[in-house]
């Protein structure tokens, strides 16, 4: 079975090597890592299209590209490998990616990257900055990988049929060995609105902006990725990509057929 390894951290953080160092351990597995160059976080799903990039590899054998982590897995799965990976695995991520973080989440992008291409992705993150705990997080990313690898085998060496492809988010608290009380399916909660713009004097005289940091959780009842990892579980929330407001499309149907009356 054959994976691809990408972050948003840059290919030199300690979540990419301890998610490669467990992975691999992994009984007929293939894997390959191609990750930022430098921290992308907070690049959701931006895509490099008027400047080049170029891979380069790394003496421990991980390849790294000049551009966003949406880039590696986009150059990876058009050309670079050679090969279509059966899982792409993202992370693991210094610090939470749950409820709105996913919308501008580098790992998740790079995991929705894959998505996109149609193969199987997951989006692993530590729920807490600074890598602590971060080989049991790395364990249990295996443990689920693990579980996940007799469907993906069956379906590489055509014993059933392709399945859709589908892409998870999983926080992993950071917590040490048995201290998790396990895995939980979630939805995602929601945070509130993000703290003020932290303004500061540049040496020449000039305001400069800093994006100020993610507001605390607003929605994080029993359910939500909030609660689950607030209580020591390791939350797994699938995702989808499609935006359309489904239970608003009738009021704007009636808007735009009042609209084309007038017309």
């Amino acid at each position: 079975m054959k994976i691809l390894i990408c972050n948003d951290d840059g290919y030199q953080a300690s979540g990419i090597v301890a998610l490669y160092e467990a992975l691999k351990t992994l009984p007929n597995v293939d894997i390959e890592v191609v990750a930022p160059e430098q921290n992308n976080s907070a690049k959701s799903n931006a895509l490099t299209l008027h400047s080049p990039m170029y891979v380069q590899e790394a003496a421990n054998g991980f390849r790294y590209i000049n551009g966003t982590p949406a880039d590696c897995v986009h150059i990876a799965l058009t050309g670079l490998l050679g090969y279509r990976p059966d899982l792409v695995v993202s992370g693991i991520n210094n610090g939470a990616n749950m409820g709105d973080d996913t919308i501008y989440s580098g790992t998740v992008g790079a995991a929705m990257e894959a998505y996109l291409f149609g193969i199987p992705a997951i989006a692993f993150s530590q729920t807490e900055k600074g890598w602590g705990f971060i080989d049991v997080a790395a364990r249990q990313a295996r443990n689920l990988v693990e579980q996940l690898m007799p469907s993906l085998e069956a379906v590489a060496h055509g014993a059933q049929p392709t399945i859709p492809p589908w892409l998870l988010n999983v926080n992993i608290p950071n917590l040490p060995a048995g201290e998790t009380q396990g895995f939980k399916v979630c939805r995602l909660g929601r945070r509130h609105a993000a703290e003020r713009v932290i303004v500061q004097t540049s040496p020449r005289g000039e305001s400069m902006y800093w994006i100020g940091g993610a507001g605390p959780a607003k929605e994080a009842g029993e359910g939500t990725d909030f609660h689950a990892t607030t209580h020591g579980f390791v939350s797994i929330t699938p995702l989808q990509v499609d935006l359309t407001d489904h239970e608003r499309l009738g009021h704007w149907t009636q808007a735009a057929a009042r609209l084309s009356h007038q017309h």
